[in-house]
């Protein structure tokens, strides 16, 4: 049977919630609301074209990994510095266009979180809303998922056609026409992985037998050629990071010893510009080497930044660092060092006539340097939980 209400109750009950709420008269006089009332539904928009100081940073987030993100942030500003979120799934990757409105996320959902039907896309995303526009669904649930690289997904033939890495564990890739949204082919890598654009319709791969492999394709997106080169990676002793700063058409990529190997990207076929070796340096812990998981970035004029770690060893490779080593390519010279006031898991350096060097921490927060000098300007607190892949915006 229905209970009648009691008016004096519910009243009483109304003022108390009044007064917690703030909405009563003496309450609103005595602590007056610091921050003018926003209006609900507000939709902020960010600049068709980012400024030189942002940088993406991917949040794989190992604590929900389901649950990925990649968050745009403004290293030019300590008060405000995250401009805005977007998803991106379990062990996802991500691309940002040169030109054009919008972002790429190869990413893997199931139907039950964690478990039922799996479903492999590629999301699309406004620049200027952050808003998802559509999406590409791959099939076959066999898209590579591992630690974001970079590389696992990229965009290739003038940024008109996506490449996915495939791991089934048999290793592909998948050319995807981003107009059309629909898949051209699957190329088959066998023994090889990872991504790395050539000039034209082309992309090449690191073979684990120490070779790299380049494969030019044909305008309806299927293999034309496939050229091997000989073994120059040398996986067993001192390979390299897989994730290369790219300056112009060549990529560097740094070993887990302390070299640097070039690879002129520029053809349609990849080539070898051979290594050479940063000082090798002792300390009391071991020897200076590259430590961390991007270890490698370049600037607009020409130089790297190499994150490096005074204990490095065998299995040291991925411990981060706490100097930045500045190397000029050119003259295959260290031109100068400087010390990281924390120590970093994961640098970018921006772009522009006045780049800063950004250095993700293990906690999530960033510092930030500036490039050319080396001194450090501030701390941008935690805005991700697992920071990896950090790119600058074009």
């Amino acid at each position: 049977m229905e209970q009648p209400v009691n008016s004096r109750k519910t009243s009483k009950c109304l003022v108390t919630m009044a007064l917690i709420m703030g909405c009563h008269p003496a309450m609103a006089q005595k602590y007056p609301s610091p921050l003018p009332v926003e209006s609900i539904g507000t939709i902020e928009t960010l600049p068709a074209t980012y400024p030189r100081d942002w940088v993406f940073i991917q949040d794989a987030y190992f604590d929900s990994m389901i649950d990925g993100r990649v968050v745009l942030v403004d290293t030019s500003s300590p008060s405000q510095p995250m401009k805005g979120m977007f998803n991106a799934g379990q062990m996802a990757s991500y691309a940002v266009p040169t030109t054009g409105s919008d972002i790429y996320v190869a990413e893997t959902y199931y139907s039950r979180l964690s478990r039922g039907t799996r479903t492999d896309v590629i999301s699309i995303w406004d620049k200027v809303t952050l808003g998802w526009k559509g999406e590409i669904e791959l099939p076959g649930g066999k898209r590579g998922q591992t630690v974001p690289t970079g590389h696992n997904f990229q965009l290739i033939n003038d940024e008109k056609w996506a490449a996915v890495f495939n791991f089934t564990p048999a290793a592909s890739i998948s050319i995807v026409d981003l107009a059309s949204r629909k898949i051209l082919s699957d190329i088959d890598i066998p023994g090889c992985t990872m991504i790395y654009p050539l000039a034209g319709a082309g992309f090449m791969s690191l073979c684990a037998d120490g070779t790299m492999a380049s494969i030019r394709l044909k305008p309806n997106g299927e293999a034309e050629t496939t050229v091997s080169s000989k073994p120059f990676n040398v996986i067993d002793d001192n390979p390299m990071f897989m994730t290369p700063a790219r300056i112009g058409t060549t990529a560097w990529f740094a070993t887990f010893k302390g070299d640097i190997r070039g690879i002129d990207l520029s053809g349609t076929v990849a080539r070898d510009l051979g290594a050479f070796a940063l000082p090798r340096e002792k300390t009391a812990e071991g020897e200076w080497r590259p430590g961390g998981w991007q270890v490698i970035a370049g600037s607009d004029a020409g130089l790297l930044y190499v994150l490096m770690n005074s204990a490095g060893k065998e299995g040291s490779h991925k411990d981060g660092g706490s100097e930045i080593w500045v190397v000029d390519p050119k003259t295959k010279q260290r031109t100068s060092r400087f010390a990281l006031k924390s120590p970093a898991f994961t640098i970018q350096v921006t772009h522009g006539a006045t780049p800063r060097l950004v250095a993700a921490l293990p906690d999530g927060s960033m510092d930030v340097y500036d490039a050319t000098a080396g001194q450090f300007q501030h701390h941008l607190g935690p805005m991700v939980h697992s920071p990896y892949v950090m790119v600058a915006a074009p």
